[in-house]
């Protein structure tokens, strides 16, 4: 009867009834982008053109339904203006108020994943029948965004506001049983059972003996709440949303805010005014970066999975030094199936790495993850060990001794000769060049540098470094291993700090400034937590180590002599000078404290501002808290440039998804490139001529200059 290119609908053996097929052409799954939604508008008007229509069963050629809409698209659609973003929202929603007014049943079998568009499509349709195994959602949120074809007026309608405002803030999927319970589908059947299952319930429809029409009624009428219980339920939501959301990601509460207004509206008049809300929340810093993000993430994997093809199969690995992090990482692989001989000259520190491989064991089992016999088992998988014995087998041995060039240079040199040829050696270091420790090999092409991140088993990315003389099957092979281990793997060129510490280097040095002009640590912490990092700085290099951090800061800025020198006045070199190296000895920029009900206190050392005044000769100053944020987040755009014009990052969408995973870059902002494109880098440039006083650390690029005077971006729209 129709046949387009996502979707066709064919005639069924039983009289009057047809069924529209979601089966996208050369794809492994449906979803809704503009082809779509005019297919779907065509097939809907070729039904209402079937004189004998009786109902239509609705289903999925794919293993799953329908998984949402074509990000790819939003690029475009969201670079318009908000009313512009609403009438395309209205249009494409006149398809589904077709479709949901076709004036017979509609029954729709649920097969794998009907999210965000899929869902509101589902809720469209008369009855729903879901199999066991699929799952449903509306999962917008996680993109700054919230339903925008129907799903926040359909939702609302069929399983109550309180249920629908709870779904659409937070973005969690839903099982079979679980939308059953709460009314969001009609029927749950197996599998095999699905297609019948849903075939049964349309001829029940048809017979009249379920009030189809009854229910679509519903729909098209205000949400059934009194105006004191929505006055009250509105009221605790919007608390609930301000102490859980995410800072600058309004898309929850706006849209919570929006449904309570469109529970007293009918269908039509909800409809337009989810448009019109989802216009203005698509023109948001925080959905241009959270869908950016979501596009980067699958680029990244895109690339990933092009290297692990030609990397080898990694029957058996090494870790040379015990420790926490190199207990973090073998048992991070032996968790995912990797035999790993870790190995370590003294006993007293293969006991604190295996002690941290239990750690996580029994955290897992905590967790249900685990049982006991599969927590030895993957224990079992760890062999530590003082000798080189086996350490011809393995296929790649991770380096995580001290950070200490001879000796990295000495100890991988002799660990060389116990290899075989083909094994890739990989260094964990992360201030060191990959190219100076190569010196110290006779074959530095088997060298990559595979920097983790603290704790290990947290953490999701490693960069994995190509020096000079790097493979490219060690590049390959330790890829492979690092997405066995369910990390992510971005490919960096070796650099003084790579690419994640440099830029941190960057930004914590206008820290430093900022301390040494005489601004107060406290409300720089206060001002970038405000901006949306997990932390402020002072209380960052505490929990990472003043010491460490001193250290880190010292060699990754010998690397940039012009951009980042010697510091006269360094709050971080005081510090550690007096012992006080943070978190780890209780005191650092902060006093850590166990209070008397057993948790953890932080507060402001009594006498640290009394220290940092030494370095502040012209006494305490105060800065704004915009005064700030462009003193430090202007040294990572301006460093971030760096790294992407010398080709240390491979891509803009690289190097934003480093940031976002190894750092915790603010997910509103997107990154440092992103950031940058959304003050406009005119407006960047200009913020730095204001402060070139300052010295070459806040001098843009070249290329900056030219992309400001052109209207260019880092990137490009999505």
């Amino acid at each position: 009867m129709f046949q387009g290119q996502s979707l066709r609908v064919v005639a069924l053996p039983h009289d009057g009834v047809y069924e529209l097929v979601f089966d996208r052409a050369g794809e492994a799954i449906n979803k809704f982008d503009d082809r779509t939604v005019a297919e779907l508008k065509e097939a809907v008007a070729q039904l209402k053109l079937v004189a004998d229509l009786r109902g239509v069963l609705v289903s999925s050629a794919k293993d799953v339904f329908i998984v949402g809409a074509d990000i790819t698209e939003f690029g475009r659609k969201f670079s318009q203006s908000a009313a512009d973003i609403a009438a395309d929202v209205a249009r494409s929603n006149e398809a589904f108020v077709a479709f949901e007014d076709v004036n017979v049943p509609s029954v729709v079998a649920i097969n794998g994943f009907a999210l965000g568009g899929g869902l509101e499509f589902v809720l469209a349709c008369s009855l729903r029948v879901m199999s066991t195994q699929a799952c449903v959602g509306v999962p917008e949120v996680k993109l700054g965004l919230f339903p925008g074809f129907g799903g926040t007026v359909r939702l609302s309608r069929l399983a109550g506001l309180a249920l629908a405002c709870d779904w659409v803030a937070s973005g969690r999927p839903a099982s079979a049983d679980d939308a059953l319970k709460v009314g969001v589908v009609d029927a749950v059947a197996s599998p095999e059972q699905l297609r019948s299952t849903a075939l049964s319930w349309l001829e029940q429809a048809m017979a009249g003996t379920i009030d189809w029409a009854g229910r679509q009624a519903l729909k098209r009428g205000p949400v059934a709440v009194r105006l004191d219980t929505q006055e009250t339920g509105y009221n605790e939501v919007l608390t609930r949303l301000q102490r859980t959301s995410p800072a600058h990601q309004p898309a929850a509460a706006t849209a919570v805010k929006m449904m309570y207004d469109a529970a007293r509206l009918n269908r039509n008049e909800a409809l337009a005014l989810e448009a019109k809300v989802f216009g203005e929340v698509a023109r948001t810093q925080a959905a241009s970066a959270l869908v950016q993000a979501f596009l980067d993430d699958q680029a990244v994997k895109k690339k990933v999975k092009a290297l692990v093809k030609t990397a080898p199969v990694i029957r058996q690995a090494a870790v040379l030094g015990a420790g926490i992090m190199g207990g973090g990482i073998a048992i991070t692989a032996a968790l995912k199936g990797v035999p790993v001989r870790i190995k370590d000259i003294q006993l007293q520190a293969l006991e604190l790495g295996m002690g941290e491989a239990r750690k996580q064991v029994a955290r897992q089992q905590r967790q249900g993850r685990l049982d006991e016999s599969q927590g030895a088992k993957v224990l079992e998988r760890i062999q530590p060990q003082t000798d080189n014995a086996g350490l011809d087998q393995v296929e790649i041995v991770v380096e995580a001794i001290v950070e200490n060039l001879d000796i990295k240079r000495r100890v991988l040199g002799e660990l060389e000769s116990a290899l075989s040829s083909n094994a890739v050696i990989a260094s964990n270091t992360s201030s060191l060049r990959i190219d100076d420790i190569a010196q110290g090999l006779s074959d530095p092409q088997r060298l990559v540098g595979m920097h983790f991140f603290n704790p290990v088993p947290m953490m999701p990315l490693v960069e994995i470094v190509r020096g000079a003389h790097t493979s490219d099957t060690a590049v390959a092979t330790a890829v492979g291993l690092v997405v066995t281990m369910g990390k992510t793997p971005i490919v960096v060129k070796d650099c003084p700090g790579f690419l994640v510490n440099r830029l941190l280097t960057a930004y914590m040095r206008g820290f430093l400034g900022l301390v040494a002009e005489g601004a107060d640590f406290v409300q720089i912490d206060q001002a970038m937590e405000a901006f949306g990092w997990p932390m402020g700085p002072a209380y960052l290099e505490d929990v990472v180590g003043i010491d460490t951090g001193s250290h880190v800061n010292d060699v990754i800025s010998a690397g940039y002599p012009d951009r980042m020198p010697p510091l006269e006045r360094d709050a971080l070199r005081l510090l550690a000078s007096m012992g006080r190296k943070g978190q780890k000895s209780g005191l650092g920029f902060y006093r850590y404290e166990i209070r008397a009900d057993g948790k953890p206190s932080r507060t402001p050392a009594d006498d640290t501002h009394t220290l940092l005044a030494t370095l502040q000769p012209d006494g305490p100053k105060h800065f704004t808290e915009e005064q700030i944020v462009d003193r430090m987040m202007l040294l990572m755009v301006i460093e971030a440039a760096h790294a992407l014009e010398e080709g240390v990052a491979q891509s803009a969408a690289e190097l934003d998804r480093a940031m976002q995973m190894g750092l915790g870059f603010p997910a509103y902002a997107g990154g440092p490139l992103q950031y940058a494109d959304w003050l406009g880098l005119d407006e960047v440039v200009a913020r730095c001529e204001r402060l070139r006083h300052l010295g070459a650390a806040y001098q843009p690029t070249a290329q900056m200059h030219q992309l400001a005077a052109a209207g260019g971006r880092f990137r490009s729209t999505h």
